[in-house]
């Protein structure tokens, strides 16, 4: 299946879908799926496919999330 690679704009946003936020910032898909399951990526919207997809605003604060807790657990262990 033929996948868009652009992000898509709604409401003055951009959205992207999982794959697209790999990409976008380097990580695995898996490391984007763990953020989901902890609760770092919250309300999804669905694309006109069913694909959760998430604004750049909410990546951002994901990966925010994701560095704090790295650094806490690093100086939790140091």
């Amino acid at each position: 299946m033929p996948h868009d690679p652009a992000p898509r704009e709604a409401d003055g946003e951009f959205w992207f879908t999982i794959r697209e936020i790999a990409a976008f910032t380097g990580r695995a898909l898996q490391t984007i799926y763990s953020w989901e399951r902890r609760g770092h990526l919250t309300n999804p919207r669905r694309d006109e496919h069913g694909r959760r997809i998430y604004t750049q605003r909410q990546v951002a604060a994901a990966e925010r999330t994701a560095r704090q807790n790295t650094a806490s657990v690093r100086r939790l262990a140091s």
